[in-house]
């Protein structure tokens, strides 16, 4: 399953593939033969820059293989190619915003994601490479792609999710809403299809957008495929997703779903929803929720070695060498961090680290500590900090289900005020910019 992760993601990082802004050739290069030109020729400008038939014609070819992947079918040519060069518009439009603000993603950045990547797929670096060389994709095109994305990332996180604030006293709203609904821990799998709308739409404008929105929803009435008609008609951000919006709780999602969502069974397709983007329709896929939280927490102590003016690197992995020596020779953990560890903190406790759950360290200690039985010592762990000696002294199911369902509905809260933002944002910003489409030119 987790390769299959892994090549889902791969699909989806493509979809992102091919956005650079073409150069223009040097005065002293003449032009490409005919044949040439007409293989690459540009498709849209948007703003300063272009977007050509090749980057159009790869990102086609990578949505049809994620639309293939999932058992839906694709509209005819023209519409799918309609939704994805807008796609490529909004993403060239982000990269141009994040230049122009001096914004970039260094290689080191770059490469702890992609370790990442592989870890979590329990690839090494180099076998995660070989993967995406066999499936007949280039590594040095995947890493530029992959750096667009993360720029782009950056960028939302910085015009829009750095703006977003969830009070405690919105936390304590929702959970009493939540609660006195009886609809707390339950989620919702949602498709959605938006018509929209520009900002400072004309009457006549909005009345042609209720009217296309109107028309789909009369196609699902009569049984047309939701996946397919979102793919083709819709404007929202998953609709080359066939307009999947994944699990949501009733605070996650936008506050005009809800009260049609409390009516609607699962396989049900809502009326027309109202905003100030367009007309929205959404359908239930799935339903769930109503569970405790039990979470594995490991009871533990370390020896932390740092690298100083004093110790290099190769230094002190002869010293925590040493320490663990001496360790499996009987003597105290605790005494030995006391006098040893350079993690202040928990050395002046004997090295304790008290409860840790899931995520409370970084991956190379946690792997490693997960390994050992109560009462184990790990050989030396080298992680970012510096080199690790670790004890686990127990382990406990915890349920902190309390605890957990705080920090779910503020995240929920973050999350549908973020959605709101980013798709006000982006609407902005493709709403300001010059584009221009040439996709019917020869």
């Amino acid at each position: 399953m987790k390769y299959l992760r892994f090549l889902a993601a791969l699909v989806l990082l493509a979809l992102g593939a091919a956005t650079a802004t073409a150069a223009e050739p040097p005065a002293d290069v003449p032009p490409a033969p005919p044949e040439t030109q007409l293989l690459n020729r540009i498709v849209a400008i948007v703003n300063d820059g272009i977007i050509v038939s090749s980057e159009l014609d790869t990102a086609i070819t990578n949505v049809l293989a994620q639309l293939q992947a999932k058992g839906t079918r694709p509209p005819e040519r023209g519409v799918l190619e309609k939704q994805v060069l807008e796609r490529l518009v909004v993403e060239k439009l982000q990269l141009q915003l994040a230049e122009s603000n001096g914004m970039s993603i260094d290689d080191t950045t770059l490469n702890s994601e992609v370790q990442n990547l592989a870890r979590g797929n329990n690839l090494s670096v180099a076998e995660f490479r070989d993967i995406i060389e066999r499936d007949g994709l280039s590594y040095a095109t995947f890493r530029e792609d992959l750096r667009k994305q993360l720029l782009i990332q950056e960028l939302r996180r910085q015009m829009v999710g750095n703006r977003i604030r969830v009070t405690e006293q919105e936390v304590d709203n929702l959970q009493a809403s939540l609660r006195a609904s009886g609809s707390g821990d339950v989620e919702y799998h949602l498709a959605h299809i938006l018509v929209a709308i520009p900002e400072a739409a004309s009457p006549e404008q909005i009345q042609a957008a209720q009217q296309h929105a109107t028309d789909i929803l009369r196609r699902l009435r009569a049984n047309a495929d939701f996946s397919q008609l979102a793919i083709a008609e819709s404007n929202g951000q998953t609709a080359l997703e066939g307009g999947d919006l994944g699990w949501r709780s009733l605070g996650q999602m936008p506050e005009l779903f809800v009260e049609p969502l409390k009516t609607l069974q699962t396989g049900d397709v809502s009326d027309l929803i109202r905003s100030s983007g367009g007309f929205h329709i959404i359908k239930l896929l799935e339903k769930r929720g109503d569970e405790r939280h039990i979470m594995r927490q490991t009871r533990a102590r370390h020896i932390l070695l740092k690298e100083d003016e004093l110790h290099s690197d190769a230094d002190n992995r002869i010293r925590i060498k040493q320490l663990e020596l001496r360790l499996r020779a009987g003597e105290d953990f605790a005494t030995l961090a006391r006098s040893n560890s350079q993690d202040t903190v928990s050395a002046a406790k004997g090295g304790d680290l008290g409860w840790l759950g899931p995520g409370d360290t970084v991956p190379e200690f946690e792997a490693a500590m997960n390994r050992l039985a109560p009462g184990e010592i790990s050989e030396p762990v080298k992680t970012r900090f510096g080199w690790h000696l670790i004890q686990v002294e127990e382990y406990r199911e915890h349920d902190d289900t309390e605890e957990f369902e705080r920090n779910r509905v503020k995240n929920l809260i973050r999350t549908r005020k973020y959605d709101e933002e980013l798709f006000l944002w982006l609407r902005r910003l493709r709403d300001e910019a010059y584009v221009e489409f040439r996709v019917d030119e020869t």
